[in-house]
């Protein structure tokens, strides 16, 4: 009995202990907004620094039970001092988070006066977490818990395309709708309606997850004009177009199904079966320059071939 009376007074003047220190700890963080606190630090009379010291070699010593291993992860405790600068560049990233709703965020990125573009950049390179295998265990949990998709690569796609998506779904639940995303509308500054429209057309190259993910958000696959011969073409979608344009259909269809591909140099020149030739390059040129002119017809047969430009 006195062993258990002897065993139980220790085990409550430690309970005690911890939860002044978490109590202590916790105030400190509001006031603070952070827990790198000097060892030699005191609040009121109480040794702040020194009991997080102990925290800490509690925790690489194992002896730390895990719940309160998390209750200190949520008030953002510096587990090693080396530490410190992660803890400041995680505080922006989740900042940056709150804006943006993704740290999928470009290069040039800042937040409160940190390069948090860069510094995810550099994060999600090989070994960006650091060497040690356990503090990058630890610095993956903390960025999956601002966003479990912070590192697309891992997941089969570019950060470019991942603040794409974040971008549309904003978009989509402000209030606009998906037929209304056209190219030239942005989110953030970068072009939404071209990248659906990209997403639309190249939907084979993605993968099953992004094929899943867009799918939730209303987006199909583009419905591809059929592979027929270019006189068949220039018949179905621009009957009542010009000979010329009719021509130059006829041409950039020949050399879209030979070369698979849109792209054409601006002196490139096409031969048709009849034996005439078209400069392919200048006729586009023409044609992008004069698209406000341009009938629906006449569009809808460039869009058809997979001209962005003309959607």
């Amino acid at each position: 009995m006195i062993a258990k009376w002897v065993k139980f007074q220790i085990l409550d003047t430690e309970r005690q202990d911890w939860t002044r220190g978490y109590d202590t700890a916790r105030r400190y963080q509001e006031r603070e907004g952070h827990l790198d606190v000097p060892y030699e630090h005191q609040e009121g009379a109480y040794p702040l620094g020194r009991w997080l010291s102990d925290q800490r070699r509690a925790y690489r010593a194992r002896t730390m039970p895990s719940t309160r291993a998390e209750e200190l992860d949520e008030l953002g405790m510096i587990w090693d001092t080396a530490d410190t600068a992660f803890a400041e560049n995680l505080a922006a990233a989740r900042a940056y988070y709150q804006e943006a709703r993704t740290l999928a965020a470009p290069r040039h990125a800042t937040a409160l006066d940190k390069p948090v573009g860069q510094w995810l950049t550099n994060l999600r390179r090989p070994g960006g977490l650091g060497k040690d295998p356990e503090r990058a265990q630890r610095r993956a949990k903390q960025l999956a818990a601002i966003d479990p998709d912070w590192n697309p690569g891992a997941l089969g796609w570019t950060v470019d395309w991942q603040r794409h998506h974040v971008g549309l779904a904003a978009l989509l639940e402000a209030g606009g709708k998906l037929e209304e995303i056209l190219p030239g509308i942005t989110y953030r500054g970068d072009d939404i309606g071209r990248w659906t429209v990209r997403q639309a057309r190249d939907w084979a190259r993605l993968n099953p997850e992004q094929q899943r993910r867009l799918g939730e958000l209303g987006v199909k696959p583009a419905v591809r004009a059929q592979k027929t011969s270019a006189r068949t073409s220039v018949k179905t979608g621009v009957e009542k177009g010009s000979d010329a344009f009719t021509r130059g259909v006829a041409a950039l269809a020949q050399y879209i199904q030979r070369e698979g591909k849109t792209v054409v140099g601006r002196q490139h020149v096409e031969q048709l079966p009849d034996g005439t030739f078209l400069r392919l390059g200048v006729f586009l040129s023409n044609q992008k320059s004069r698209r406000d002119r341009l009938t629906e017809d006449q569009l809808s047969a460039l869009a058809a071939l997979g001209l962005e430009w003309a959607v």
